[in-house]
């Protein structure tokens, strides 16, 4: 042990040396000056590499923290004092072999600038010994921490622990580095919602409430004023929810709800002012254009909704996504049409931020107490995680030595030209707090919603309960309506009216909060109201009374019933509406389907064609083999597949949208054996028809990425994942034996890229 202390400490300190000595040997010239020699990419200090980006005209970018200060930084979250909690994933990818990744480097850091001069300048440190840490949430006196596989809560005193708590043991127990949970953002209705995860959160005294919402995500996550959430995977600019994030998750034969993870914005170019050839698939044809400049995103991570009061009018509702594989920030505008949000990027063939330093590395973004952007860049040559590091990457990292320094790391702010910032404290006099509910800011917005409810204000309640009847401010409202719903303090009389306010926002949130205040004494004075909602033709508010009726039926199967009748009566059509209402119906599809047949007839309707859909997929499933069954049978190959296959395939087989297409019953799964082991060991490119259907970005990722190169996956595991995938489900195609990967293997021997389906084809 202490041989490993001695080890660590010395490679800190050499990282640390090599941070100040390429400081000086740095001869990077800033963007305007030509010729820049991109063929070395040097460690450039954080002031200098300001210097080499470009940003939109009218803002600059301000350095807040830099190493030794920060190092590594993934993530971060401020406290009421404006205090910056770091996230430090020290122990990410020392070399393109991963060696040490499981070694407790990790660390959760306080950043605080005493002096007031926009520089952090104390650490604290609050916690270490992590093994790869990747989120926080503050909340009441202490802090969520995901540490893989768990979820930890930490009780703090003077910001040092005092007592741990297991929240959940299995908050990210599938997936690699770059396949596992994180965000943890603390969202308006209360609940703690995350990326890559289909768990929420929530602190109720001491226990912890955890549900089953949808699936969200790669790494970061948003919100907008209304609660909606916003994601993307690494390929996809912006997905995002049309609907308040508690509702549709509840019907497990349901595969996909309308209004979930929807691609917000399709348009996926990205515009680098530097080549960028250090990508994985940069030999493959289409990845970067003629200038070595990669095209679409690749790394599309950190996305945020800027909710600041900072940045003009414009800005409002853009959202803003970091690509740190091109080292750029990307913006764009969104908007409202009915239920649904879409956007267009704001440029053409320029970026909101881009840089001409390869290490600038972008990988979350936060709103401030102050309205300032703020950026986090891990700062570093490697970001591809070991699984899927091509032979090609390997080179580039070698070629241009991007494995050290590992001690880098920096946070920036970015803020219009001219202005000022002033942070806003947060502080714990109720009656200030209030005031705040109706801040421009969203960030401090929401601070105040969580404090009053940290705190347990109860002295608020009457104050909170008098915004409601003001409509001055909707967004006060709004946050209102969720403090008392945070202090169980909203009633029945003050919901009501809120359900016919004609501003289509506090009904949206009316309506989202009813699961949380209908109960036995108040269930019928809902129902009427839901069901005068439909009578009203409220066709924004249909979808919500869809997804609302499953917490009447409980009180009133029959009444809950009768509302989704009416509903589909009113809108048949309607996609959003169709698929709430099947959102209820678990297990009792087909018996209700029958039952509308009887006035709505019409197969090609979207609510019979939709509970169709539903209908034939739960048939299908209980075709399935038992997966545990399969698990004893090739252990090493279902522990593979959860970590490597699933987050994309998803746990049934049936893929996921926007990220890969099925395994279940594919030709390619049950074909030709040397194929599949062809493409597992190699990747394959799309576009690829799968059973009739050509699969394509965005509807799925444009590259599945091959294992073949990985040092820790043995042709053993590659033989024995593939029988797991050959067997599982309803496919039949055969045990794939580890001389056959060998045989593969040597017969493509010295191949880096991908296949195409054409070249497949062309083999068989």
């Amino acid at each position: 042990m202490k041989v490993y202390i001695y080890a660590f400490l010395i490679l800190i300190v050499f990282s640390l040396y090599q941070c100040q000595s390429y400081k000086k040997a740095s001869t990077l010239k800033s963007v305007s000056d030509k010729p820049i020699d991109f063929s070395q990419s040097p460690v450039v200090p954080a002031n200098e590499s300001i210097g080499k980006m470009l940003i939109e005209d009218g803002f600059e970018v301000e350095l807040i923290a830099a190493e030794p200060m920060v190092t590594t930084p993934v993530a971060m979250s401020f406290d009421q004092k404006g205090r910056m909690w770091v996230v430090e994933m020290n122990g990410y990818m020392p070399d393109t072999l991963g060696t040490g990744e499981d070694k407790p480097s990790g660390k959760i850091v306080i950043l605080e600038d005493k002096n007031k001069d926009g520089i952090a300048d104390e650490r604290k440190l609050v916690l270490d010994s992590l093994v790869l840490p990747r989120a926080i949430c503050l909340i009441e006196d202490g802090i969520l921490v995901a540490e893989p596989p768990n979820l930890w809560y930490y009780e703090l005193k003077n910001d040092k622990p005092v007592k741990r708590t297991l929240v959940d043991n299995k908050y990210a127990v599938d997936g690699n580095v770059e396949h596992q949970p994180n965000g943890l953002l603390r969202a308006l209705d209360n609940w703690i919602y995350n990326a890559k995860s289909s768990k929420r959160y929530r602190k109720q005294g001491d226990k912890w409430l955890i549900e089953d919402t949808h699936f969200r995500g790669q790494w970061g996550i948003s919100q907008d004023n209304y609660g909606r959430l916003y994601y993307n995977d690494n390929s996809t600019n912006l997905l995002g929810d049309y609907f308040s994030p508690g509702f549709g998750a509840t019907n497990r034969n349901q595969r996909s709800v309308d209004g979930f993870s929807e691609r917000t914005v399709p348009d996926n170019r990205v515009y680098p002012i530097r080549p960028t050839p250090g990508v994985n698939r940069g030999y493959s044809p289409g990845t970067l254009d003629d200038s070595l400049r990669l095209r679409n995103f690749t790394a599309a991570c950190g996305p945020l909704i800027y909710r600041g009061d900072l940045f003009g009018s414009a800005f409002d509702f853009n959202a803003f996504v970091a690509e740190p594989s091109a080292n750029l920030i990307k913006r764009n505008i969104l908007k409202e049409n009915g239920n649904a949000v879409n956007g267009e990027q704001a440029y053409k063939n320029k970026e909101f931020l881009a840089s001409v330093d390869e290490r600038f590395r972008p990988v979350s973004l936060y709103n401030g107490p102050d309205g300032a952007l703020y950026v986090v860049d891990m700062y570093r040559g490697i970001i591809q995680h070991k699984t899927y590091v091509t032979p090609y990457l390997s080179g580039q990292i070698k070629a241009r030595n991007l494995t050290l320094p590992l001690a880098c790391g920096r946070i920036y702010k970015i803020v219009p030209k001219g202005k000022k910032p002033v942070a806003v404290t947060i502080p714990n006099d109720p009656d200030k707090l209030i005031a705040l509910l109706g801040s421009t800011n969203g960030f401090v917005r929401d601070m105040a919603q969580q404090t009053l409810i940290d705190g347990k204000y109860k002295q608020a309640i009457p104050h909170l309960k008098a915004i409601l009847k003001e409509t001055t401010n909707p967004l006060q409202v709004i946050h209102a309506i969720w403090t008392l719903e945070g202090l169980n303090a909203l009633e029945t009389n003050e919901v009501l009216p809120l359900l016919k306010n004609t501003n289509w926002p506090i009904r949206m949130q009316a309506l989202t909060v009813l699961p949380s205040v209908i109960n036995l004494s108040s269930y019928e004075y809902y129902v009427k109201a839901l069901n005068d909602l439909i009578e009203a033709n409220d066709e924004l508010a249909a979808p919500y009374v869809a997804f609302v009726s499953k917490y009447i039926k409980p009180f009133n199967e029959q009444a809950a019933d009768n509302m989704l009748v009416g509903l589909v009566k009113k809108y048949p059509n309607n996609s959003f509406v169709s698929d709430a209402v099947i959102s209820n119906l678990a297990y009792r599809e087909e018996r209700f389907k029958e039952s509308i047949a009887k006035f709505e007839p019409d197969t090609n309707l979207k609510i019979n064609k939709q509970l169709q859909r539903v209908i034939t997929a739960y048939n299908n499933t209980k075709k399935n083999r038992d997966p545990d069954v399969l698990a004893k049978q090739f252990p090493k190959g279902s522990a593979l597949f959860l970590s490597t296959c699933q987050t994309c395939h998803s746990h049934d087989g049936n893929g996921i949208a926007s990220l890969a297409p099925p395994l279940n019953k594919s030709q390619w799964v049950n074909g030709e054996k040397n194929t599949l082991i062809s493409i597992v060991l190699f990747g394959l490119t799309g576009p690829v028809n799968v059973n009739g259907h050509v699969y394509q970005a965005p509807e799925i990722a444009g590259d599945m990425p091959g294992i073949g190169h990985s040092d820790e996956i043995s042709d053993e595991d590659i033989a024995q994942l593939l029988s797991f995938i050959r067997s599982s489900w309803q496919n039949n195609g055969g045990k794939i034996d580890v001389k056959d990967v060998v045989s593969v293997r040597e017969k493509l021997k010295g191949r880096q890229k991908a296949f195409t389906v054409e070249e497949l084809e062309s083999k068989n």
